[in-house]
């Protein structure tokens, strides 16, 4: 790959350190959630430690897709980057307008263990607020349609694609399993996509509603 094409089209992800300076001036400006977004439903779902080691794997999934697009399928890319910079500003948006967060979080955790280590490490790093909707969520679903929109990636490697879908349930289930969301946020991080999805892919040939991985 040529370097002048490469630094080009990395400029597609310049966004990304702009939202994080946003993120993290939010969770100074915001650091008691106005707004719950957890419900009695939250309470029935138990506390799973083993289920952050999906939440972490959403790192390295996005991140995958985003270099496997840009070797493979530059047009692909540019709409993978617009769909995360546009629907992750949108939440950023709606955590300004609608400051929210959660007490779901366990005060002592049921066991302890290298997964309970790994979660506590993520409470330090990233506070209770600023939930609704999960950006783990809509990130996920960005990288599956991704993946949809990839003739390349669909054909060639269809085992791959649906070990994505997979991780990518499992990563959206992480989510209230370590208690790091409720299902309200998972639920609005799906409408979230779905009106972000359709103005960005629907000019798009590779997309489909069904996805056929053969």
């Amino acid at each position: 790959m040529k370097k002048a094409f490469l630094w080009r089209e990395l400029r597609y992800t310049l966004w990304f350190p702009v939202y994080m300076v946003i993120y993290l001036a939010m969770e100074r400006l915001f650091p008691i959630a106005m707004y719950t977004t957890h419900t009695p439903l939250d309470a029935m779902i138990p506390f799973c430690e083993a289920f952050v080691v999906p939440y972490g794997l959403w790192y390295p999934l996005l991140i995958g897709i985003a270099v496997y697009l840009l070797r493979w399928d530059v047009p692909a890319y540019h709409r993978y980057m617009t769909f995360l910079a546009v629907s992750f500003f949108l939440s950023e948006l709606i955590w300004f307008l609608y400051p929210n967060g959660h007490n779901l979080r366990p005060v002592v955790f049921p066991r302890e263990n290298l997964f309970t280590a790994l979660i506590s490490l993520i409470h330090l790093a990233d506070t209770s607020t600023n939930v609704f909707p999960s950006v783990h969520v809509v990130g996920s679903l960005g990288a599956l349609l991704a993946v949809k929109d990839c003739p390349r990636l669909r054909i060639r490697h269809p085992k791959v694609c649906r070990g994505i879908t997979v991780l990518v349930v499992l990563i959206c289930l992480s989510t209230v399993f370590i208690k790091q969301h409720a299902i309200l946020d998972v639920i609005f991080a799906f409408l979230l996509a779905l009106a972000v999805a359709l103005p960005v892919y629907y000019r798009s040939s590779n997309y489909r509603l069904v996805p056929k991985w053969a």
